[in-house]
């Protein structure tokens, strides 16, 4: 599996309890912190329900 790199860009006030939730799930903090995280579909999905919040980038 490919690994990617996860990074917050943008605040979370104006996101939902959901989105929140995921972001936590993911192991970002707040703003500017980064984790790294195995691309399987679960992780995927998760991406993409906050993909305006973060930012991706493959390892």
């Amino acid at each position: 599996m490919a690994k990617v790199k996860v990074t917050q860009v943008r605040g979370k006030s104006g996101a939902t309890k959901r989105q929140i939730a995921t972001l936590e799930a993911l192991g970002i903090r707040k703003i500017h912190h980064s984790v790294e995280v195995e691309l399987n579909p679960v992780n995927k999905g998760m991406i993409e329900k906050v993909r305006h919040l973060v930012k991706i980038e493959e390892i």
